[in-house]
């Protein structure tokens, strides 16, 4: 599939990753300013993608990575029975693409939660840079990493616990990762439906729902239309511990 089929046309302009408003919150967050200059000379702004569009889809040849600059994206891959399993939603500041590495195929695929500006990497060219600027490689590894601890989280968000306990651990587990970028944060915006929320967490939407209005009487949370608000942190970190 091209590039056109997917609306992923670069922008015609020079890339500074140097002066990104999300510098600290991506991959370049370590990397000195000659190490970003030739990070920049290898990276594709693509212009705004609308909500919906597909970023790549299961199956398709890998050829790069992704830096989200602003917006979200879920991954997805396909059951046998043609129906999607939601295995992660990425951030502003997160690389999408990683668990396409060592392979010639994205094993799922990506679309846009909302309207999102992304850079493209292209692998070939980022794995040979990664050669000969250690720190890009060390940075490349980091996030690999995180990569395999967010996948470990994920199936134990679907194994032996309670729906509370789930929920919580996915509230947990964003609100965690958008104070590494927001700061200090009380409310989570979700841009994504709470039909997506259930797939992840392999719940029935009902009994995702049930599961909210529990904690909300337990007055750990507060339930908006696109936010959740954390009104109790300890207690928030013990269920997630349970």
């Amino acid at each position: 599939m091209s590039r056109e089929d997917l609306h992923l046309r670069p922008v015609a302009a020079t890339l500074d990753c140097d002066h990104c408003a999300v510098r600290r919150r991506c991959l370049p967050a370590r990397l000195e300013s000659d190490d970003l200059r030739a990070l920049s000379d290898i990276a594709v702004r693509h212009e705004r993608k609308r909500k919906g569009t597909m970023l790549y889809r299961q199956g398709e040849a890998f050829r790069s990575l992704y830096a989200i600059r602003s917006g979200s994206v879920k991954t997805y891959g396909l059951t046998e029975e043609g129906e999607a399993q939601i295995t992660g939603f990425h951030l502003t500041g997160e690389v999408v693409g990683m668990d396409a590495i060592g392979s010639t195929l994205h094993p799922c695929a990506a679309e846009m939660l909302e309207d999102t500006w992304i850079c493209e990497l292209p692998y070939a060219q980022l794995a040979e840079l990664g050669i000969r600027l250690p720190s890009l490689q060390r940075e490349l590894m980091s996030i690999m990493a995180q990569e395999i601890r967010n996948e470990e989280h994920a199936l134990m968000l679907v194994r032996g616990l309670r729906a509370e306990q789930r929920v919580m651990r996915f509230i947990n587990s964003l609100f965690e990762r958008m104070r590494q970028r927001l700061g200090d944060i009380n409310e989570i915006p979700l841009v994504m439906t709470r039909e997506d929320i259930a797939n992840y967490l392999g719940l029935a939407p009902e009994t995702l729902s049930r599961a909210l209005a529990k904690l909300r009487d337990d007055g750990l949370i507060r339930v908006k239309s696109r936010s959740i608000e954390v009104l109790d942190r300890a207690a928030m970190h013990r269920l997630v511990q349970c």
